[in-house]
């Protein structure tokens, strides 16, 4: 019996130990891709750095809040902003028989899912590739037997609207950054101003516009003051076949609102601003808040094409942080080109 009772107790020590021991996490991968990239003690850009992570070196991801991850150090926890990271090549899903079509000159083809990866070869405007496998923001393609990756902003699948290569040929297009000068618009949450970040958006606008051949005409280039009437009439006395007026929306009372929506006046631009609104939302993934009639002065004495986009909130935090990055911006940018070439291109615009 005294043996029976030493078994069993070393039975029920080794079960205790058993359940003691720490268990198996498999932790969700990222990969940090630029260098000197700060880590920050919290969820936000107010939150003090406590230290610096480098491109291609990998991480635990601990937490998701927002755009921010948490993620785990070899002895503490920090955060970093989801624009300087790229998830790792296990969280690919397979894509089935999906091709996508690269939508630019020279893009480049990487031999891994982060643009610190290097570049193999480039790949031209209208090439089409078979789809092996995609994470968030990287396709993984054959090309000549290889596999290479190409980040998603450059391709469209083969389930959206072809446009036309010369859509842009011999377009005015009016672009109003809104506010500016005294007027500095509404200001965010962390302090910035509309007026900034109009600008910020109208200049990248303009330059991915002129690359596809599109002439371009702003009604302010610089930090000035310019009445809502010189706005509408420089719109009037160009040969304009579209005018965007870009603004950034707030609601203090209410710092978690967000999304964009999308203003016409007269029910003949209604399409267009439909063809904006719904391509800013799939590339963004923002809120859609619609399109609807606006009253307002610069589309209302506009006898061209105008449409008024509110493109988020700077009274949200998060967004405010977000609006001032390079990756967002071009999403905001590549939505808005996107709705242009469709309109363009189904409405027969001439």
């Amino acid at each position: 019996m005294h043996f029976f009772n030493k078994l069993f107790c070393f039975l029920v020590g080794v079960f205790i130990s058993f359940l003691l021991l720490p268990t198996q996490i498999h932790a969700e991968k990222i990969i940090i891709t630029d260098d000197n990239v700060n880590i920050r003690s919290g969820p936000g850009s107010e939150f003090k750095p406590i230290g610096k992570v480098h491109a291609k070196e990998e991480y635990n991801k601990v937490h998701e809040q927002g755009q921010w991850i948490e993620i785990e150090l070899e002895d503490s926890k920090g955060w970093i902003h989801k624009e300087y990271i790229s998830y790792n090549s296990g969280d690919k899903v397979k894509s089935g028989n999906k091709t996508i079509t690269i939508n630019q000159h020279h893009v480049h083809l990487r031999s891994g899912p982060s643009n610190e990866y290097e570049i193999i070869s480039f790949a031209k405007k209208g090439e089409s590739f078979p789809v092996i496998a995609e994470t968030k923001e990287w396709y993984e393609v054959s090309n000549k037997g290889k596999s290479n990756f190409i980040f998603k902003e450059f391709v469209e699948t083969n389930n959206e609207i072809k446009q036309n290569p010369y859509v842009f040929k011999n377009r005015n297009i009016v672009i109003d950054a809104g506010h500016g000068g005294h007027d500095v618009g509404a200001i965010g949450a962390t302090g910035s101003f509309e007026k900034n970040i109009t600008h910020l958006t109208a200049d990248e606008l303009k330059k991915e516009l002129e690359s596809l051949g599109a002439s371009v005409y702003m009604t302010r280039d610089n930090d000035d003051f310019i009445s809502l009437k010189s706005r509408a009439a420089y719109s009037n006395m160009m040969d304009t076949h579209v005018f965007i007026s870009l603004h950034y929306n707030s609601f203090p009372k209410q710092p978690d609102v967000s999304g964009i929506e999308t203003f016409y006046y007269g029910e003949q631009h209604k399409k267009l601003a439909q063809y904006l609104q719904d391509e800013m939302i799939r590339t963004t993934n923002s809120i859609d808040r619609g399109t609807s009639k606006g009253n307002y002065y610069v589309i209302r004495q506009n006898f061209k094409p105008a449409v008024l986009i509110e493109l988020g909130f700077i009274s949200n935090k998060e967004m405010d942080v977000l609006l001032h990055t390079n990756i967002y911006q071009k999403q905001l940018v590549n939505g808005i080109i996107s709705g242009l070439g469709k309109y363009f291109s189904l409405e027969n615009y001439h």
